[in-house]
Formats: C-alpha cells, sequence, structure tokens
C-alpha cells in the first residue's frame, strides 16, 4: 500500500488533473448536472432548504455535509446573513458557516441569491440609485435604456481592455460610483482595476478615497480574472468547493492523513493566527502531528497550545508554497510513522515511537519516505 506522504504527493503535484478526475465520476457528474440545472430556480430561503438534493450538494460543498439535517439552524444563518457582525454565522466560531451564507447571500440578495453578480446586478443598483441621488426617476426610459444595454453587453466583458474599449459600459460603470467619465477617471479606474485588491499595497487600498476599493471589488479582474463578469457564488464556485470536498473525502476512505493534509493545503493561504487553527480540530490536528505533541495536548489551555505553536512554527509560513511544502512533508511523514499504511512499515516505526522533535529536517523526511518506497 502506498505510504501516506506518497499518496498525498500523487495528488498533490497535479490538483487540476485530480479534480478532473471527481468531476467524471458519474455520481458526481450526475448531482452536479442535477445542481447546475436547479439552483438558478431557486428565490427563496424555503426553497432552497426543502429541495434536499440542491440543499445537501450546497452543504457538502463547504465540509458541513454532517449538517444537513439540522435545517432550522441553517434557515436561522441564512436569514440573518453576515452583514452585521453579530449575525448568528459571524458568531459561531466554525467559519464555514460565515461561508455557506456568503455563498447563498438571501439577506443580502433577496430572490437574486443563486443568479448575483457584482458586475451585473450590483452595477444596476448602483447605477439606479446614483440616478435617484440626481433627481431622475431609476425607471425613466433613459435610465431603462442603459440598464438594458449594460446587462446584455458586460457579460461578454473578459478582460479590463474590454471594458475600457467600450465607452458606454464605461460611463455606466463609473456612473454608478458618481464618478464622470473623464480621462482622467478612466485612466485611474484601469490602473486600480490592474492593481486588484490582494496586494496591501495596491493602488486601490493605499488611495484615502475608498470609492475605487469598491469600484475594484465590484470589477475584480486581477483576481476572478475573464469570469468577472459571470461570477455567480451560488454556481461555479460552488461547484468547485463541492469538486475539492469530493477529492479529499475519497483520499481519506484510503488513508485520513492524505485527506488532512489537504485539507489543510486548502486552508493555509488563509490563516491569519494559530487561534483560527485552533478553533478547526482538523487544522489543530494536522499541527500536533507535525509538532510530535500528543493528542492529549489538545486539552491544553488554549493560550498555552498557541504560545508553543508560536514558538516551533511561523503562521506567515502557510502562506509560502515552499514552506507549506516542507510542513505538509513533515506531517505525513510523521503522520505515516504513527499510523503505517502497512505492515512492512510498521517495523520503521518503531525506531519513532517515541516523541519526535521538532527539529528533525525534512531532508532526513524525505530519505525517510524514500526507504519506504
Amino acid at each position: 500500500m502506498i505510504n501516506t506522504f506518497t499518496s498525498y504527493q500523487l495528488i498533490a503535484r497535479d490538483i487540476p488533473k485530480a479534480l478532473g478526475r471527481v468531476e467524471n465520476q458519474p455520481m458526481v457528474e450526475r448531482e452536479t448536472k442535477y445542481y447546475l440545472e436547479n439552483i438558478t430556480k431557486v428565490k427563496t430561503i424555503d426553497e432552497f432548504v426543502k429541495n434536499d438534493r440542491l440543499f445537501r450538494y450546497a452543504m457538502k460543498a463547504h465540509g458541513l455535509e454532517d449538517m444537513a439535517y439540522a435545517k432550522a439552524f441553517m434557515v436561522k444563518a441564512l436569514k440573518e446573513g453576515i452583514s452585521n457582525p453579530e449575525s448568528f454565522a459571524n458568531k459561531l466560531t466554525d467559519k464555514r458557516y460565515a461561508e455557506f451564507v456568503k455563498s447563498f447571500n438571501f439577506a443580502a440578495y433577496g430572490e437574486l441569491a443563486t443568479v448575483y453578480n457584482k458586475a451585473q446586478q450590483g452595477a444596476v443598483t448602483n447605477y439606479q440609485a446614483q440616478a435617484a441621488i440626481a433627481g431622475v426617476d431609476p425607471t425613466s426610459a433613459a435610465v431603462q435604456a442603459e440598464v438594458t444595454y449594460y446587462l446584455a453587453n458586460i457579460v461578454k466583458v473578459k478582460s479590463i481592455d474590454d471594458l475600457m474599449s467600450n465607452d458606454r459600459l464605461v460611463r455606466f460603470a463609473l456612473a454608478g460610483f458618481g464618478l464622470n467619465d473623464t480621462e482622467e477617471n478612466k485612466d485611474i479606474a484601469k490602473a486600480v482595476l490592474e492593481g486588484g485588491l490582494r496586494d496591501p499595497d495596491s493602488l486601490a487600498n493605499t488611495m484615502t478615497d475608498k470609492t475605487f476599493v469598491a469600484f475594484a471589488s465590484m470589477y475584480n479582474f486581477e483576481e476572478l480574472g475573464e469570469e468577472t463578469t459571470t461570477h455567480v457564488l451560488a454556481q461555479r464556485p460552488a461547484i468547485d468547493k463541492f469538486m475539492r470536498q469530493t477529492l479529499e473525502e475519497n483520499a481519506g476512505n484510503s488513508n485520513e492523513g492524505v485527506r488532512l493534509a489537504l485539507y489543510f493545503e486548502r486552508k493555509a493561504q488563509t490563516l491569519t493566527s494559530f487561534y483560527e487553527i485552533l478553533a478547526d480540530p482538523a487544522l489543530a490536528r494536522v499541527v500536533r502531528t507535525a509538532l510530535s505533541l500528543p493528542d492529549s495536548f489538545a486539552s491544553a489551555d488554549i493560550d498555552k497550545q498557541v504560545q508553543l505553536f508560536e514558538s516551533k512554527l511561523n503562521i506567515e509560513d502557510f502562506s509560502d508554497p515552499k514552506e507549506l511544502g516542507k510542513f505538509l512533508t513533515r506531517f505525513t511523514s510523521l503522520w505515516e510513522v504513527r499510523n503505517p499504511s502497512s505492515p512492512a512499515q510498521t517495523s520503521l516505526s518503531v525506531l519513532f515511537s517515541q516523541p519526535v522533535e521538532y527539529g528533525i529536517s525534512t531532508n532526513t523526511l524525505f530519505a525517510i519516505q524514500a526507504m519506504k518506497r
């Protein structure tokens, strides 16, 4: 049987290919087809939770499959939304619930929740609001003509250049933020979109006037690329989440250590503190294993756990692919020591039956894996 390290590497080296295999599985293909054909028909929270097939797909996509029975619980989270920091979902320690509500944001978008795209409906709402501020009836023929043109053409826009080359679309987009379509504003808008929002030092993020931050958020080409004007959280992103969850679940059926490694890899970029890790049992288990800590360490004082983690690891390293790779090599190797994949590997684990110090080098762990193969 293939050991943990090798099994993980076989998947991790080409995640898109692994996801493609998952997407072609008959059951997955069938459920995804049903989801795509029906999710856009859902207009209310009640319709959503009453369609058990759709709801279970959505819950699994967000790692909440085990909670699919708790519909009253989820209805409360959906009704309160996430705009209020004190809402039900935001107050839950497990952030998967807030992510779920963000994907199916009925509280903010109502019946448009499953089709909402910022660059489409969001831009129209802004434009109509600005028209009302200027004393123009949002339902007037002139406003409606611009809305109709915008919605018909914005979906064809696949890049910043596409947007900036269509004067009518640019004028509409800028007007939604109370900006005139002057050459200066167009130049700023283009530069803002090119810089995006992910870099704290980008143009938008360093401007005192946050209008352009909102503009870059609506037309987020830097992050979403050609899908910017068609990106709907309840559609393709939810499907992508479902595929990743299924990939990890399938891996876990053979080796739980591989599933944990894939899960940690997926979450790593978003981690900002060790308290977040401790709030997620799966993430915490990975770190404890990598540090050769016993499971009983989980019952220690939270602050003391964080102090120890901080003394051994840098949270920033999880955002560095190279450092993350070293960390997961350590985890998968030490998981194999604790949980041998085959009897032949059990004898090697005896050599490390006592707690292993974190100082053992990654090269040594690579050598151990080579010996096993």
